[in-house]
């Protein structure tokens, strides 16, 4: 099925090849077979002449003059044509005073014969019996002494009728080998399109592979003409791996410079507040949680806008989810959660380890603030899912979430872990989608670069 929708697909190189070359076999099978029937009418007519004119040279030496002005033919053709009336072949003998002789096929019927000159064979159209068309061959000869010669004109024609018949037969035969042979020809055209188009299907899997982090370029071993193509991407890969591998650096650079004028600053308002001077320092914590998280949000940005590129490591969910959900178990709570982990052994998600783990951990994080008793970590496809039984999350928190903003002031850090998670996905090419849960709840989808 997938086979069959490449050949169809809207676009698809394949599919314009091998709709342009079954159009073009089909034009050179139709010339072909134009210029075959021509070719058969040619050779057919040929052949009817060359029969005809045998007939008329031995009708000519048959002819015996009597010494009566009469003529005795001593020996017809062996045609049976000729013995039938209106059998479609005919010969006719005409002298000085007329018609002399005619064959039995002619019954009642004379031949108009056009004038003719010359013991030279003339090729004529005439018509015959029923107002039939006949294609004839027409010859002169003068018999006798030479003081007593006398003129014959022979004519000897044939029904086009006949020719019609032997041509709708050879029609008949010459159609459907063409459409078979035609037929066999896309088919084989249809092969070696296929067979062409291997080098490109081969290079959409290297560079899968590549952005699947199986390999680090693509393989050198294709065609020659392709090579150029498979140069230029290793070329564009080394490239953006180092890019990205500068952009990691600087993200951790900046990291480093902005924590720590955010942890002078706390340590400052812990100061302030030991030293009595509460609303000061209630102020100076509230901006440097604000910076904080300002500054998460625009290091995951960073860090994911780096990993973003052609190559895409993929990460085995199961062993990070375990890791996590042994970490949120063993926090404090004021109920009991049931924590369902129900990713497959070898299910990977299209990210690298620490953003998977980062966009899982603020997942299940939130989940676990607002769940009432469970919680659950599942595969749909390829995507990720989330789901808690807690209260859910209304279409106009949602457009919070999307645009960066926490949805719920009353708990810590509520909804800004998913802002951030939102960031990390759409920078890596994914998507992060919330709906209902069928626990009633906030269902969170990650869904991986396509």
């Amino acid at each position: 099925m997938a086979m069959s929708s490449r050949w169809i697909e809207r676009g698809s190189l394949r599919l314009r090849l091998s709709v342009a070359a079954a159009g073009l076999i089909s034009l050179a099978l139709l010339l072909g077979g134009a210029g075959l029937v021509l070719i058969v009418d040619r050779v057919m007519e040929q052949r009817a002449v060359e029969d005809l004119d045998r007939t008329a040279k031995f009708l000519a030496a048959q002819i015996e003059p009597l010494p009566d002005g009469s003529i005795l033919l001593q020996q017809e053709p062996a045609d049976p044509r000729l013995t039938v009336a209106y059998g479609g072949l005919y010969w006719q003998i005409g002298g000085a005073p007329g018609v002399v002789l005619r064959s039995r096929s002619l019954w009642d019927s004379t031949l108009a014969v056009p004038q003719i000159a010359g013991e030279a064979r003339h090729v004529i159209k005439l018509e015959g019996p029923g107002q039939s068309r006949l294609l004839g061959v027409a010859r002169t000869v003068e018999l006798g002494r030479r003081d007593t010669e006398r003129r014959f004109d022979i004519v000897v024609a044939i029904d086009r009728r006949d020719m019609q018949a032997s041509r709708v037969s050879f029609l008949s035969f010459l159609v459907p080998s063409l459409a078979a042979l035609g037929l066999l020809l896309i088919l084989a055209m249809a092969a070696f399109v296929h067979r062409a188009m291997l080098p490109f299907r081969a290079l959409h899997d290297g560079l899968r592979d590549v952005r699947e982090g199986h390999r680090a370029t693509l393989s050198g071993e294709v065609p020659r003409e392709v090579r150029p193509v498979v140069d230029a991407l290793n070329r564009l890969v080394t490239q953006q791996e180092a890019a990205m591998e500068r952009a990691r650096m600087q993200a951790g650079d900046m990291a480093h410079g902005l924590k720590t004028p955010l942890a002078v600053l706390g340590t400052l308002a812990r100061r302030l507040r030991g030293s009595g001077d509460a609303a000061a320092a209630d102020g100076i914590e509230e901006q440097v949680l604000a910076m904080t998280r300002q500054v998460d949000r625009a290091l995951a940005r960073a860090r994911a806008s780096a990993t973003g590129g052609l190559r895409r490591r993929g990460t085995r969910v199961r062993p990070v989810a375990e890791k996590l959900c042994g970490v949120l178990r063993r926090l404090p709570a004021d109920r009991t959660l049931h924590w369902s982990l129900a990713v497959p052994e070898g299910f990977t998600f299209a990210a690298d380890e620490g953003d998977l783990t980062e966009m899982l951990g603020n997942v299940l994080d939130n989940a676990r603030k607002w769940a009432a008793a469970h919680v659950r970590l599942g595969a749909e496809g390829d995507a990720l899912v989330v789901e808690d039984d807690g209260p859910g999350m209304s279409a106009a928190q949602a457009e919070h979430i999307a645009r960066g903003r926490r949805w719920d002031e009353s708990r810590p850090g509520t909804g800004f872990g998913l802002a951030i998670t939102r960031d990390l996905a759409e920078a890596g090419g994914g998507a992060m989608r919330l709906e209902r849960s069928a626990f009633g709840g906030l269902k969170v989808v990650l869904v991986p670069p396509g």
